[in-house]
């Protein structure tokens, strides 16, 4: 690739290199065959050879240090650019202007569609990758408990009356296989929940798009995290409360500050994270504000729903929960949740802060099968922008009232069909369980229901 991070030109047929390069010299590219196939290779002058591989496209230049030519090679991404653009010239004629013409379109072209340059440089691919032991929630901790700094809040504009309610999935035009898959990262009072790198690691490897369900505590636990995955074009932030407190029992200022508390952290992370040198053009392009929704547990009532539309959000749901937060829930169970239940148009929820016991192991088992079966993978906004959103009137799980249990959390365990398969998993497992913990329990999942397999209860442990 031409140096991705700036080719400015000296007049026709001219170029010249970012700053910092050897052989820093203006580039005539006078001398060149015609027509340019993959495949072959070139020689310029002053520059070197190029070679026009349908694996890469590399530049071998001119170096003016002793030793053999230093070669300058692009991402993937930015070769592809690359590629297409010469791919373009075959059939042309006056060729020099046209090859001017569109390396540096393809330069523009990789610039504004892969990640930003410096920030690649500044943050490594180890940078990112899982960590050992990073996925697991650590009990007794109250670092991050009290609540977000009050700021001014960007501008918002209440949910319209069509739009109120809470969307469980869209309804597509025929044709289009659409489906979102969401993920939340949830933090109680009391700890710091996980951050389950292997989860991310799959989405990045296979350009797999996200919605994010992302607790205010969370985001400020995580303060080296949370910038990647905001900056990361894959991936779309949203609002699940600050953290993670059932909606319905909360009433004033304390429910306007579960709602606001994520807004409040995210407008500060973002303001931080645009002024380091290193992400500031890629949180420039971010949205200023959250505009989807999550309830804690997926409970709400009509005062926290009204509560949620009016701050401007959109209330999210779901039509496919995997059970991913029951220890008892295998890789392959969740796989088969996804498989099996989603449709156009659907909104599958998983957890990746540590409570999606089995969801790292379950993704590349349902990944291929939806590509294979037509699936493109989008965020909920896209989701939302493609077609008609089926709002339901209140939250619930399978059927309504089906989360309204979390208002009362001792004894829900008691005659609950797999408690015994969940409560030996809990037994078997070294993590501190949060239901273990917390006055609100995990629950298993019921008998499977052999038809709908999709439609299971997930498992108790919060939404």
């Amino acid at each position: 690739m031409l140096w991705p991070e700036a080719v400015k030109s000296e007049g026709p047929g001219r170029l010249r290199p970012p700053a910092g390069r050897s052989g820093e010299a203006s580039l005539r590219l006078d001398a060149a065959p015609a027509p340019v196939k993959l495949g072959t290779s070139f020689s310029l002058p002053l520059v070197g050879r190029v070679r026009v591989g349908v694996g890469r496209t590399d530049l071998v230049r001119r170096d003016p240090r002793p030793g053999p030519p230093h070669k300058e090679e692009g991402t993937d991404q930015q070769n592809a650019a690359t590629r297409a653009a010469l791919a373009n010239l075959e059939a042309r004629p006056a060729w020099r202007c046209d090859f001017f013409k569109a390396m540096a379109t393809a330069a523009v072209l990789a610039i504004s569609s892969a990640p930003d340059a410096l920030a690649q440089r500044c943050v490594t691919p180890a940078d990112l990758a899982a960590r050992a032991g990073e996925e697991h929630p650590v009990k007794g901790v109250h670092t991050f408990d009290a609540s977000e700094k009050p700021i001014a809040l960007a501008p918002f504009t209440p949910v319209p009356p069509s739009l109120r309610g809470v969307i469980r999935r869209v309804e597509l035009p025929p044709g289009k296989k659409l489906i979102a898959l969401t993920f939340d990262l949830c933090e109680q009072p009391g700890e710091i929940a996980g951050y389950d790198g292997a989860i991310f690691d799959y989405l990045r490897r296979e350009g797999i798009k996200a919605t994010l369900f992302t607790g205010g505590k969370w985001m400020r636990s995580h303060a080296e995290r949370f910038p990647q995955l905001l900056t990361d074009p894959l991936f779309e932030i949203a609002n699940h409360a600050s953290a993670h407190r059932n909606l319905r029992l909360l009433s004033g200022p304390a429910l306007e500050a579960e709602i606001s508390g994520p807004q409040r952290a995210y407008e500060a992370l973002r303001a931080t994270t645009a002024a380091t040198q290193c992400f500031a053009k890629a949180a420039a392009r971010t949205p200023p504000r959250l505009a989807l929704f999550r309830f804690p547990y997926g409970a709400c009532n009509d005062a926290a729903l009204a509560a949620v539309n009016d701050a401007g959000l959109l209330a999210i749901q779901w039509d496919v929960s995997t059970g991913d937060p029951s220890p008892g829930t295998s890789a392959q169970e969740i796989a088969n949740a996804m498989v099996h239940g989603v449709r156009p148009g659907s909104i599958v929820i998983n957890h990746a802060n540590g409570r999606g016991f089995h969801t790292a192991a379950g993704l590349p088992l349902a990944i291929p099968k939806l590509k294979a079966a037509g699936y493109q993978f989008v965020t909920v906004s896209e989701l939302l922008a493609a077609g008609k959103p089926v709002i339901a009137p209140t939250c619930y799980n399978v059927k309504p009232g089906d989360t309204d249990r979390y208002d009362h959390p001792l004894g829900l365990l008691a005659g609950h069909p797999g408690a015994a398969k969940t409560r030996a998993a809990n037994a078997q497992s070294t993590e501190v369980l949060p239901w273990l913990t917390q006055t609100v329990p995990s629950t298993p999942k019921p008998a499977r229901e052999p038809h709908v397999p999709a439609q299971k209860s997930p498992g108790w442990w919060p939404f």
